[in-house]
C-alpha cells in the first residue's frame, strides 16, 4: 500500500488476478425533443458499504429496523435445517427423472433435492462441483431418451424440453445468483472449474438435430394453422435459437463455434471479475477533514462507516477517519458535493480507468470478445455480430441507428446550452476553472446550478424518502394499477443473507399469485454493485406440482441501498427511489404473467428491446403527484414532503436532459460502432472508436485517457451486446404507454384502475407468448404526437 502520511493513505487500484459487477447502468433518461412527460431516472445505480446489525425477528429473513408493519405475514414459517426441505407446497421445482448416482453423498447435496424454495441458505461452494456436474450427467441422460422417443407433438418434445431447460436454468440460476450477491473466492473457482461443461452441455442441447427436425416438422404440419400463438412462438424460437446455436453449421465449423462459446463465456466471467476487483482495490484514506468540505452529513457517515469496515474501529462521522471509494454513493457524493477539485479529478480519473491496467486490464479481454463474436456472426452466414444480435430483437440495425441519431439531433442543442448555463454559473460563483470546466467539474457545478435555480437540495430530501415508507407506497400503487396485494412472507423461503426480505404477491381473493426476494443494501465485499431482477422460477403448468393447478413465478430483486445507519432507516436519494420502481416494474413482468407456457412465461422469450418496457413505465409514477405523496414522509415526524417541494422536484426534473440523454445515446452508439463497424486488429483502436463517437454524441469529448469501456459490463459480460440501444427503444414505449394514464387522468382513480387492468392484460399479462411490439400496437399504443417521429421509426 502507498503511503502518504502527511493528508492521507491511499490504495490504488492493486493490480491482482481474480467476477460479476454489473454497473447497470439503467440510465433511462428523458427524451429531451419528444417526450414532454419524462422519464426521469437516475444517474447509474448505487452500492455503498453496509453495516451489520443484529435483530430479534425471524429465523431465515429479517425485517431492517423500521421497516413497515403495515402488512400482515401471509404465509407459514419453516424452521432452518442443515439440509434444504423436500418440497411440500406448490411452487417447487419439479425434479426431473433421474438415474442412480455413483456417490451417496450426492444425495445430501442441496442443489439436487427437490426443493420448494432454493436452498439459498445452505448451499455453500462446496456442493457446486459435484451438484453441477452430477445434475449435468443427469440431464444428459434425460437428452438422450428425449431424442430417442421424441415425436414432433408438444407431450412428446416440447413438454420434456421444458423439464431440461427450466431445470437447469433454476439450478444454475442459483449457483450464478449466489456469485452476484455473496461472492468468494471459493465460489468463483468452483463456478469457473463447471462453467465449461454447463456450456458443452447448452451447445449438446441447442445443437440437437432430432430436435431440431421435430420442430421443424410442426412447424410444416398441416396442424400448425391451428397452434396458439404461445405455441406457435415457443417453435418459432426453438428452431430459430437451433441455427444461432449452430445446427447447421458443419462438423468442423461446430467445432470451431464451439470452441469460441466456450472462450467467449471465459472472457465474459474475467471482465467482470476484472471490473468488481478493480472497483474494490481502490480507496483513499481521509485523514483531514477539510478535503471533504462540502459533503453532506450522510457522506460523512458513509465514508466513516467504511473505514470502520476496513479496520478503523474508531472512525466516526465527526472526526473520520474516512475512507473514499468508487462504489456508487461514494463516488457521486464526490463528484457532486466535494469542493476538493483535486479530490474530485482523483476519483474521476480512477473511475474512468477501472480495470484497464496490469493483471485487471480487460483491454485484450474486450479485443478477444470481439474478435470472437465477428468469427461467431460469419460461421453463422451474418455480416457482423449486430445482425446476430438483431435476429433477436424488435429493431434492425438500421432503425436502431435511425433512432439514436435522431435522438443524438434533438438533444444536441440543449445539452450545449446545459454547459454553457453551468460555465456562466460557475464564473460568477468566481470558479478558477469556470474558463475550463473539465468532466470532474460538471456534476459539481450542475448539483450547484439545480440547488439554486429550484432551491432544492437532494441530499435534504433523504429523511423524506426512508426504505420501509418507499416501499409501501410502490406497494400501495402496485395496488391501485394492478390490483393486488404484496406481503411479507419472511420465513417462509430460505435467504442467502439476513437483511434479505421476502414477499408473497395476492390477487383481489387472496390467493398468492407470485413471490419475490428483496434484497436492498450494498455488501461491496461480497456483492456486486448495481441494482437488477431475474427470475427464480417462472410461471409453468407443466411443472406445477401434484394438486397444484400451475407453478407460481418466483423474482428476485437486488438493489445496492445505502443501508440502515446507527436508528436511522436506509434514507434514499429520489434517484434510488427511481432505481427501486424500474426494478420493481422488472419484477412485476415476471410475475404478473397470465402465460401458462413455461418456456414464454413472464420474461422468458420476450425480446430484449422490449424487457425494458414495464420498468422505464414504472419510474413514470415517481413524479405523479399521489404515488409521490405516498412515499415522501418524514421519517421521525411522520410530515408529508411539502407542496412548495413537490412543485420544485417537478420544475426540476428535466435538469441537464440533453445532457444525460446524450450519455446514454454514446453508450448506444459505440455498442452498435463495434458489433458493427469495427475490426479487430485494424487501423483503429478500441479506444479510438470510442473518442470518436464520444465526439459525435458528447459536448464536453471524453478524456484521451478514458477507459470506460473497460468495465462497460452490459456489452461484454452482461447480455446487452449490440442492444444497449433497448434503453431507448423501451423508453419511447414506456413514455407512450404512460400517456395512456395521463390521458385517463391521473387523479381519477377508477380512470386509472380500468387502464391499469389494460396494461397488466396485456403487456404484464402476455409474457413471450406475442410479439411485443404487436401486443403494444394492437392493445396499448396511445400514438403520442410528441412521440411520433419515434414511433414512426419503430414499427
Amino acid at each position: 500500500m502507498q503511503k502518504w502520511p502527511l493528508r492521507r493513505r491511499r490504495e490504488m487500484s492493486r493490480q491482482g488476478t481474480s467476477r460479476r459487477s454489473l454497473v447497470t447502468v439503467g440510465i433511462n433518461l428523458f427524451m429531451a425533443a419528444f417526450i414532454p412527460i419524462a422519464c426521469p431516472v437516475p444517474f447509474l445505480r448505487s452500492a455503498t458499504r453496509i453495516p451489520h446489525f443484529s435483530l430479534k425477528t425471524l429465523p431465515k429473513s429479517f425485517p431492517c429496523p423500521v421497516w413497515s408493519s403495515s402488512f400482515s405475514f401471509c404465509v407459514r414459517r419453516l424452521p432452518k435445517s442443515p439440509t434444504p426441505p423436500v418440497a411440500t407446497g406448490f411452487c417447487a421445482a419439479p425434479s426431473l427423472p433421474m438415474g442412480p448416482s455413483s456417490d451417496e453423498s450426492l444425495d445430501l447435496n442441496p442443489l439436487l433435492r427437490d426443493f420448494e424454495f432454493p436452498p439459498f441458505d445452505v448451499v455453500e461452494p462446496k456442493h457446486v462441483r459435484p451438484g453441477i456436474r452430477e445434475l449435468l450427467r443427469r440431464l444428459e441422460g434425460n437428452l438422450v431418451e428425449l431424442e430417442r422417443t421424441l415425436e414432433p407433438t408438444w407431450s412428446k418434445l416440447v413438454e420434456p424440453l421444458e423439464r431440461i431447460v427450466d431445470r437447469l436454468q433454476v439450478v444454475w440460476g442459483i449457483v450464478n445468483h449466489l456469485k452476484t450477491v455473496k461472492d468468494s473466492p471459493e465460489l468463483r473457482s468452483a463456478i469457473e472449474e463447471v462453467q465449461p461443461d454447463k456450456v458443452k452441455f447448452q451447445l449438446r442441447l441447442g445443437q440437437s438435430k432430432p430436435i431440431y427436425n421435430a420442430f421443424k416438422a410442426i412447424q410444416d404440419s398441416s396442424s400448425w394453422p391451428t397452434l396458439s400463438d404461445a405455441h406457435k412462438r415457443i417453435v418459432e424460437a426453438q428452431i430459430r435459437e437451433a441455427v444461432l446455436n449452430g445446427v447447421a453449421l458443419e462438423t468442423q465449423q461446430t467445432q470451431n463455434f464451439n470452441e469460441i462459446e466456450q472462450e467467449l463465456a471465459k472472457l465474459s466471467q474475467k471482465f467482470s471479475e476484472n471490473v468488481l476487483d478493480a472497483t474494490k482495490n481502490f480507496e483513499i484514506l481521509i485523514l483531514d477533514k477539510k478535503e471533504l468540505d462540502g459533503l453532506p452529513p450522510t457522506a460523512f457517515a458513509l465514508f466513516a462507516q467504511t473505514a470502520q469496515s476496513k479496520g478503523h474501529e474508531n472512525a466516526s462521522a465527526e472526526s473520520g477517519p474516512w475512507v473514499v471509494t468508487l462504489d456508487h454513493p461514494s463516488f457521486f457524493a464526490i463528484m457532486q458535493h466535494a469542493r476538493n477539485r483535486a479530490l474530485r479529478e482523483e476519483v474521476y480519473r480512477a473511475h474512468i480507468t477501472r480495470a484497464s491496467k496490469g493483471n485487471l486490464d480487460n483491454t485484450p479481454i474486450i479485443d478477444q470478445i470481439l474478435k470472437l463474436r465477428l468469427e461467431k456472426a460469419k460461421l453463422l452466414g451474418y455480416n457482423n455480430y449486430a445482425e446476430v444480435s438483431m435476429s433477436r430483437k424488435m429493431a434492425t440495425i438500421q432503425s436502431a441507428e435511425d433512432l439514436i441519431e435522431k435522438l443524438r439531433i434533438a438533444s444536441w442543442n440543449a445539452a450545449f446550452q446545459d454547459m454553457e448555463d453551468i460555465r456562466k454559473f460557475a464564473e460568477q460563483k468566481g470558479a478558477a476553472e469556470a474558463g475550463a470546466l473539465s468532466h470532474w467539474d460538471i456534476s459539481f457545478w450542475s448539483e450547484r446550478l439545480r440547488e439554486s435555480k429550484f432551491d432544492i437540495n437532494e441530499e435534504e430530501l433523504r429523511p423524506y424518502f426512508s426504505l420501509p415508507q418507499v416501499m409501501d407506497g410502490l406497494f400501495g400503487l402496485a395496488n391501485k394499477l394492478f390490483e393486488i396485494n404484496i406481503e411479507p412472507a419472511d420465513g417462509l423461503a430460505p435467504v442467502w443473507q439476513p437483511d434479505v426480505r421476502f414477499y408473497c404477491v395476492k390477487d383481489t381473493l387472496g390467493n398468492p399469485i407470485a413471490y419475490f426476494y428483496f434484497d436492498p443494501y450494498s455488501r461491496p465485499s461480497e456483492k456486486r454493485g448495481g441494482a437488477w431482477m431475474d427470475e427464480v422460477f417462472a410461471r409453468s403448468r407443466l411443472l406445477a406440482r401434484v394438486g397444484s393447478f400451475i407453478r407460481l413465478p418466483i423474482a428476485h430483486m437486488v438493489c445496492n441501498q445505502i443501508p440502515p445507519i446507527g436508528d436511522e432507516p436506509s434514507l434514499m436519494t429520489f434517484r434510488e427511489v427511481e432505481t427501486v420502481f424500474h426494478e420493481f416494474g422488472h419484477a412485476l413482468q415476471h410475475m404478473l404473467t397470465k402465460q401458462d407456457e413455461g418456456l414464454v412465461a413472464g420474461i422468458r422469450g420476450i425480446e430484449w428491446d422490449a424487457v425494458e418496457l414495464p420498468s422505464q413505465f414504472m419510474e413514470n409514477w415517481c413524479f405523479q403527484r399521489n404515488t409521490l405523496m405516498s412515499i415522501a414522509k418524514h421519517y421521525e415526524t411522520g410530515d408529508l414532503l411539502p407542496e412548495e417541494i413537490y412543485q420544485k422536484l417537478l420544475a426540476a426534473k428535466t435538469f441537464r436532459a440533453g445532457s444525460l440523454n446524450l450519455r446514454q445515446i454514446r453508450l448506444a452508439s459505440i455498442d452498435l460502432e463495434l458489433h458493427t463497424l469495427y475490426i479487430p486488429g485494424g487501423p483503429e483502436s478500441i479506444y479510438d472508436v470510442d473518442h470518436r463517437v464520444g465526439k459525435q454524441s458528447q459536448v464536453v469529448p471524453p478524456l484521451p485517457e478514458d477507459r470506460s469501456l473497460c468495465s462497460f459490463i452490459h456489452i461484454f459480460a452482461g447480455g446487452y451486446a449490440a442492444g444497449y440501444y433497448s434503453y431507448k427503444w423501451a423508453e419511447v414505449l414506456s413514455a407512450d404507454a404512460f400517456s395512456a394514464f395521463e390521458d385517463a387522468g391521473l387523479d381519477n382513480d377508477e380512470a386509472i384502475k380500468t387502464t391499469g387492468k389494460r396494461f397488466r392484460d396485456t403487456i404484464l399479462a402476455f409474457g413471450g407468448g406475442k410479439p411485443p411490439l404487436e401486443v403494444y400496437l394492437l392493445h396499448f399504443e396511445v400514438g403520442n404526437l410528441h412521440l411520433r417521429p419515434c414511433l414512426d421509426i419503430m414499427v
